[in-house]
């Protein structure tokens, strides 16, 4: 992260000129006459910035404008309390600074739009942006007119899509995640309403028991009786719904033999908790009182739903707690921004993030190498690379289809493949996917900048790579990672 005390120190070095052949050498000046690049030779001047060095800080007032003559540099964004690599590149001739310095003056204090940092030894071609303004609007007039009606429109066309891409993507992630929380948190509410039922019918049931004139031994064993079934309950294998529909007669038919009062209503709860007929003739047995019996069933059978109830709350409750705990790791609010990460968790939370928008149809497929060690990443950027590709590749396959996510080592870079069995692409469109505003989506369903942003994060911020192998149904979007934090220089 860039200390907030760096200071932008910038070294002239000898000769401090560049002569007009040598300016010719550059990409952005070799169509000029002989007569701009004197102008240029003589207005502009070479300075030098060692490997580290802070060349023009986001947010500074945009005085100068560059243009790289040697050395490798890095272009950063400050998102909240980290600076975001946007740009890294060694290229001869790009430019950077106040490259709008040619805009007309609206009253608006130019800025530079982004940080700059010598990543090894460099030199740069300096222009004072008046100069640069100057030259720009008198050598091409009607230039001039194209750009600010292209920046300007694209600012004003970038922010109107920007900010409803980011407002309809956070209203899919909220109503996917609001309808997630609403199940578990109304079947919490569901079963707490019925246990306040059972629990005052058990006190009532008890208070019966009681004034029946009980014996204090078969009280006792009646309770006894109650812990056994109840453990016996928690501690019983799962049965399919046949299995329970079958054992759910059995008891019915047990409990008609025997005259218990609303059987075919008890039946079902015992069946639940995996209660057979064996253990409730033993507990007939141990009882020795027909007419103790009907009412110990039922009691048995409130202390069983009891149970029951309290296991289903239980189970909504931690759901609850585990969709916040995704929620929380897939934003990674409270986490630094660039960290080392383990990139399942990461998966594993999109995935729970985006549960409402795959549906039921898709059968998600999991192939992780947990073996895998962590990678320098920014998580929070990631999530974003992984909710593009899981939902581009559910939209491909219209909602029915095998969504597979697969991690593994390839030499020393991680490698997360997101896979669908849809319909695939053909050539004229994989070779456009990652272009900016490209989309094969309907008007008004994508801006086509998911895959754009995706590639930045991943080649330009991670320092990765990102591509697809495509045939009908096997789509594969391969991402990858280096093991290493990124070389500075």
């Amino acid at each position: 992260m860039m200390s907030e005390i760096d200071e932008v120190r910038l070294e002239p070095c000898a000769p401090g000129k560049l002569d007009p052949a040598e300016l010719r050498t550059l990409f952005l000046f070799e169509k000029l006459s002989d007569e701009q690049l004197a102008w240029l030779a003589e207005h502009g001047c070479t300075q030098r910035v060692a490997s580290g060095g802070l060349v023009l800080r986001e947010g500074d007032p945009a005085v100068s404008f560059f243009v790289l003559l040697s050395g490798t540099v890095a272009l950063s964004r400050r998102v909240g309390e980290d600076d975001v690599t946007t740009v890294r590149t060694e290229q001869r001739g790009v430019y950077m600074g106040a490259t709008q310095a040619y805009v007309r003056d609206d009253g608006v204090p130019r800025k530079y739009a982004a940080s700059m940092r010598a990543l090894s030894d460099s030199e740069f071609f300096v222009l004072s942006a008046d100069d640069f303004g100057s030259l720009m609007r008198e050598w091409f007039p009607m230039a001039i007119h194209l750009l600010e009606g292209l920046t300007l429109g694209l600012q004003n066309t970038q922010a109107a899509i920007g900010e409803r891409q980011r407002l309809a993507a956070l209203g899919a992630l909220s109503a996917g995640l609001m309808h997630e929380l609403n199940n578990p948190a109304a079947a919490a509410a569901r079963a707490t309403s019925a246990l306040r039922q059972r629990v005052a019918a058990m006190r009532m049931k008890l208070g019966k028991l009681a004034a029946g004139k009980v014996a204090p031994d078969r009280l006792t064993a009646l309770l006894e009786l109650q812990e056994e079934v109840i453990e016996r309950a928690a501690k019983a294998p799962a049965l399919t719904a046949m299995q329970t529909a079958d054992l759910e007669d059995e008891l019915g038919d047990w409990m008609d033999e025997r005259n218990i009062t609303g059987g075919w209503d008890v039946a079902p709860i015992f069946a639940q908790g995996n209660i057979d007929t064996e253990c409730l003739t033993e507990l007939e047995s141990r009882l020795d009182s027909p007419e103790l019996l009907d009412q110990a069933i039922h009691w048995i059978g409130y202390a069983l739903e009891t149970e029951q109830l309290m296991s289903d709350i239980e189970d909504a409750t931690g759901r609850v707690s585990s969709l916040v705990l995704a929620a929380k790791q897939y934003s990674h609010l409270d986490r630094a921004a660039h960290q080392w990460i383990d990139v399942h968790v990461g998966l594993d939370s999109t995935l729970v993030m985006l549960t409402h928008k795959i549906g039921e149809g898709v059968r998600v497929v999991k192939e992780y190498d947990r073996e895998l060690p962590e990678v320098p990443a920014h998580p929070a950027e990631l999530n974003q690379v992984w909710t593009n590709l899981i939902d581009n590749a559910v939209q491909a396959m219209n909602g029915a289809g095998t969504l597979t996510i697969r991690t593994y080592r390839e030499d020393d870079r991680l490698v997360v493949s997101v896979g669908d069995t849809g319909p695939g692409m053909p050539p004229e469109i994989r070779k456009r996917i990652f272009e900016p505003f490209f989309t094969t989506k309907a008007v008004g369903e994508g801006t086509g900048l998911g895959l754009d942003i995706s590639y930045r994060i991943v080649v330009n911020g991670h320092g990765g790579d990102i591509h697809v192998e495509t045939k009908p149904g096997d789509t594969r979007f391969l991402v990858r990672l280096p093991f290493a934090e990124p070389s500075s220089a």
